[in-house]
């Protein structure tokens, strides 16, 4: 099974996360295979911009925890040559972000990474980093505040509360909710509208924005950075802490 969907409406290439089984969590192929995506298409001239989301149930769940238990910090050190979390954001054409389920942990930073994002109804999102004992390197803690705010933002972090579809659109997290069966065309047909503008014109634009988000959040991405390399993620007991923060998510979601 291919672990990464690629498919072309006219201009619009949509990527789609496809380990369904594993909630379309970052294992290592996946991570190789998305992040070769995107430096693709960006270098793609018949591709104007695109759509990101996952194979149901899931958007991404993040880190494959199970392969990063049985790894340890080789896991990790993937993401030194082939970062598919950070490549998102430094892709030169516009990228939306449809998130059709759970976006948690590092599927949250996948999704932070897209220009903006519209959710299906049965979107969720979690920050759930320092619960399974590692802290973010992929931007979110420079990303989340200037879209939700610094309280949120922190919120999110510090207690791993799963934030539904409503109020993710409340607190300005997406920009657009919609029933889950049209996810999917409203993202093409936004994409397809930003397809429409002249190429050199979107890459400007687009410049612009890298460029402006970088002077705001570029020292917090160095800081992020730089305590999340100090930081070594204990391997014993991962899987342990893995299953306890899968458990608790599904009491919060059953809950709301």
């Amino acid at each position: 099974m291919n672990v990464l969907l690629s498919e072309d409406t006219g201009p619009v290439r949509t990527l789609i996360l496809n380990r369904p089984g594993s909630r379309n969590a970052l294992d290592g192929e996946l991570i190789s295979a998305l992040y070769r995506a995107l430096r693709a298409a960006d270098a793609d001239d018949t591709v104007r911009a695109l759509v990101l989301t996952g194979s149901d149930p899931a958007f991404c769940a993040g880190a494959d925890l199970k392969q990063a238990a049985r790894e340890g910090a080789a896991y990790f050190r993937r993401f030194d040559e082939e970062n598919c979390v950070s490549q998102v954001a430094l892709t030169g054409k516009p990228v939306i972000g449809a998130v059709n389920g759970a976006a948690f942990t590092g599927g949250l930073e996948i999704a932070l990474g897209c220009d903006f994002l519209i959710a299906s109804e049965r979107a969720v999102f979690a920050d759930t980093h320092v619960r399974v004992g590692v802290l973010p390197g992929g931007g979110l803690t420079a990303r989340l505040p200037q879209l939700v705010g610094p309280a949120q933002a922190r919120r999110m972090s510090m207690t791993g509360e799963v934030v539904g579809a409503d109020r993710a659109e409340k607190i300005g997290l997406v920009t657009e909710v919609v029933p889950h069966e049209h996810l999917r065309a409203r993202a093409l047909e936004l994409a397809g509208a930003a397809a429409e503008v002249p190429a050199e014109a979107m890459r400007g634009l687009k410049r612009i924005y890298t460029a402006s988000a970088a002077s705001l959040i570029g020292p917090a991405l160095a800081i992020e950075t730089e305590i999340a390399r100090q930081h070594s993620p204990d391997p014993d007991g991962l899987e342990e802490r893995r299953v306890a923060v899968t458990r608790r998510n599904r009491g919060q979601l059953s809950r709301g």
